[in-house]
């Protein structure tokens, strides 16, 4: 069996995930990743790995060596100030990427915009309001450019609202940090992180370039239902719903001003995917009954 040889830009739960994957599968694997810290070994359940210094403006010039001998290059690193710094990197630096059989590039579903509660698949318009949804459609052009001009395999997955055990709404509703909003016709997608990490391992045998995939779960829903249900779970009181403006973070204002149902028909058929978490009911049912 070869050595499957992936290069992280970006270690946060989406990647961790699909390495922990990699290692339940008991692939013979090596691992690069970046970090905002000087270059240092690591280990991650139980594999050893090599953190290499990455900065918007300053990098370990020996990554390069890893980078090129990289099969899969996984890139989860958002735009900084509307610069994606890892294509920035890519274009500066002419590498030799022979070795690379898919750079996936973890982009979002905020680049959709506000759809008025209707459906939107990977043909639909894209028209983001907000300065996260601008950035990341700015960057995926940026990737498809690069990908045109260079011959680089490249897979666009653009996620929904991620939860997983260790970040969801159960937690924050036990540590009174969930705040809702009276919205009709509010609806959001969302994914587990373990779909996630299950159909980029999927990608690693079935790849298509310069593809675009809505990576969410079946049940768009409002945030009032995912918070009721949760409430329900834990047998707590449900929050009082907020105005918009009242809401503190910028982060939730841009939440609830877009509405939209994902769908990922193209998804599930491509990777021939059945999700492990087909709605947030299950992945809640799923936290709840194995993690409190």
């Amino acid at each position: 069996m070869n050595k499957l040889k992936v290069f992280c830009f970006g270690f946060g739960q989406v990647a961790k995930s699909f390495i922990n994957k990699l290692i339940l599968e008991k692939k013979d694997l090596s691992l690069s990743i970046t970090s905002r810290e000087k270059t240092h070994q690591i280990e991650f359940n139980n594999l050893k790995a090599t953190s290499y210094f990455f900065n918007t403006d300053n990098y370990d010039e020996t990554l390069k060596t890893k980078l090129q001998e990289a099969n899969y290059i996984l890139v989860s690193i958002p735009p900084v100030e509307g610069k994606d710094v890892v294509a920035d990197y890519l274009k500066n630096n002419f590498l030799n990427m022979k070795n690379c059989k898919w750079i996936t590039y973890l982009s979002a579903t905020s680049v959709y915009g506000d759809h008025d509660g209707n459906w939107v698949d990977e043909k639909s318009t894209t028209k983001p309001k907000s300065l996260s949804g601008i950035n990341r459609l700015k960057a995926e052009n940026t990737w498809k450019s690069l990908s045109k001009k260079n011959n680089f395999p490249l897979q666009i997955f653009r996620l929904a609202g991620i939860y997983s055990h260790e970040h969801n709404v159960l937690k924050r509703l036990r540590l009174g940090k969930v705040q809702i909003v009276d919205k009709k016709k509010h609806f959001f997608s969302r994914i587990h992180v373990e779909d996630i990490a299950n159909i980029l391992f999927k990608s690693l045998n079935n790849f298509k370039t310069n593809e675009i995939y809505n990576i969410c779960d079946n049940k768009p829903a409002s945030q009032n239902e995912v918070v009721a249900y949760a409430a329900k779970l834990l047998k707590l009181k449900q929050p009082n719903p907020v105005k918009l403006e009242e809401l503190e973070s910028e982060m939730l204002k841009n939440f609830y001003q877009d509405s939209k149902k994902v769908d990922n028909k193209k998804m599930k058929n491509f990777f021939n995917y059945n999700l492990k978490y087909p709605t947030y009911e299950e992945g809640l049912n799923y936290i709840f009954n194995n993690n409190t």
